[in-house]
Parts: structure tokens; sequence; C-alpha cells
């Protein structure tokens, strides 16, 4: 159990407990500070509190957060499309709709899920049990490819090279709107937004300098077909980029709007290149936009 010990400032008064806990820097969304709260696991001045509580200035505040679950991830005979496979590591294409690895929500029917399966379990361990082999994720309404690691050699090798910003991660999307320069580099520093936690947002509090090159493919009306460099791997990235500079991905429900139809943001990762850290070579894949991807440009 870790507990918080806060004082309820005098300028805050007025402001919910869940939403200013919620903007505190200690990693909770409202939705949970509501949870603990019902659990009992929130007291001002020791005494349990409604979950529309507003504490006065210098009420002595507790958060307690219990220890996360453990979570059994098995093994799930699913569907891979495998483009490249060694001792060391494999190369994956997610279709979109997939969850990366297991959290709140999504336990099973995972990309984990299926690799424990395909891998016998032979996967590096350096990211525990709930994310064995993933070096780098991509979301679940994203497709594309992913480099996973079969043994902590691998994984280490390959996450000194995303460190470096030296692999080659190439995205195409379709953006929202008409852009005036076919061209361009956005340079915006990326980090939690303060008021929902679960969202990204560009920001210098707290950030990290984040980087993406694009360039349009084609425009068409009100959408453009864009290829996406990363230079960086924020979270969220080029979905808080191209929402920043006016042109958020089309069927972003996060940080644009929802088209029924598309379930998420038209985003794919169509190639990735890197070094393999045990001999050396540098190899690059790329793997053609999904069916409903093509099926839009051919509308357009």
């Amino acid at each position: 159990m870790t507990t918080h010990e806060l004082i309820f400032p005098a300028e805050a008064e007025g402001i919910r407990l869940d939403k200013w806990i919620a903007g505190l820097e200690i990693g909770l969304t409202r939705c949970a500070v509501q949870g603990l709260i019902a659990a009992g696991n929130v007291t001002a001045d020791g005494k349990t509190i409604p979950k529309n509580f507003r504490p006065k200035a210098n009420m002595k505040i507790s958060v307690m957060i219990p220890p996360p679950e453990e979570i059994a991830v098995i093994p799930q005979e699913i569907p891979l499309e495998i483009l490249y496979e060694d001792e060391d590591l494999l190369v994956v294409n997610k279709p979109k709709g997939m969850v990366v690895h297991p959290a709140a929500g999504n336990y099973d029917e995972t990309l984990v899920n299926a690799l424990l399966y395909h891998c016998k379990g032979s996967l590096s361990g350096i990211n525990g049990v709930i994310r064995p082999g993933i070096v780098h994720r991509i979301d679940k309404n994203t497709s594309g490819l992913l480099i996973v690691a079969k043994n902590d050699m691998a994984h280490q090798g390959l996450a000194e090279q995303i460190k470096a910003h030296s692999f080659t991660r190439e995205y195409e999307a379709l953006a929202v709107g008409h852009f005036l320069e076919k061209t361009g580099v956005i340079n915006a520093p990326i980090g939690r937004s303060k008021t929902d936690r679960k969202k990204m947002c560009v920001t210098d509090q707290n950030a990290k300098s984040a980087i993406t090159h694009y360039e349009v493919i084609r425009q068409y009306a009100g959408l453009a077909h864009v290829k996406l460099i990363l230079e960086t791997g924020r979270t969220h990235q080029i979905r808080v980029h191209l929402a920043y500079i006016g042109h958020p991905v089309y069927g972003d429900d996060v940080y644009g709007k929802a088209v029924k139809g598309t379930q998420g943001q038209c985003l794919h990762a169509r190639k990735i290149g890197f070094i393999h850290p045990r001999t050396g070579e540098y190899l690059e894949f790329s793997a053609p936009a999904p069916a409903y991807f093509q099926k839009l440009l051919e509308k357009m």
C-alpha cells in the first residue's frame, strides 16, 4: 500500500477533491481517484468522504493506493501476421483493434497473449510478466509493424536504438483539412494533460521533446494522405502533433472527431528499420495499409 499525505491548499478551496488529486503528479486519473474514494481509501482529516467532497483549506488528505493485482497472462492461439522471425526477434504486423499488452479492460486477446502462444513463452523478461518481449508499442486502433524481442540481449540492443532515435519508423495517416505546406517538421514537446490524465498534449510543463516529419502524399476534398516519420517516439505523438497543427487524424475520437465506421484513427505504421542486435545487419520491413484504409483512399 502506497500512501500520499497531502495538505489541501487554500487557493484550491471550492474544487472537488477527486479533480484536485487527479491534477497532482501522482499518476492517478479522476476515474481512478473516484474508485479509491468509493473504496474508502481517500480520507480528509481521518474521515472517509463522498465522491463529490469539496475540502476546506488545510485539511489533511490521505490517498492510499493499494498494490496492483497480479494478472495471469495466458497464451492464446490468435493468428499473427509475422514478416520476419529468428532466434532473437520477430516483426509483427499488428491489426487495427488489437491491444498490445494486457491492461485494465483488456486482459486477453492481446498481442502479448498471441506471442506467448506462438513463441512458447520464449520472450524477453525486461518489461515483466505483463509486457514480455514488448520493446515499443503502438495504439490499439493504430495498425502496423512492431518488433518483439525473444531474449534480454535483443531487447536491450533494440531499446538502445530507440533511445538513440536511430530506428526507422514511418507511418501513413489520413489527416483532416488542407495542408498549406506539403512538407514540414513539427517540433513541439509532449507531456501528460493536466485536465485529462489519459491524454497527452503539447506543453512545456513536465514534457519531453517530440519531433515529427511529415509529407503530404496527396490532398483530397477535406482530407490529406500523409507520410510521417518519427524522430522521437512519445506516447500518441503523431496524433497529438497533427491535432496541434490543426489536422487531426481522421477518425481519432480522442484528439479529433469520431467517424462512424472507422473504429478510431486512420493511422498505420507501414515501415520499420533497425540494426539487428546480434548480427549488426540493418533490416527494414514494410507493410501496406489495411483494407479499410485502402478503401477510404479509393473512395476519395
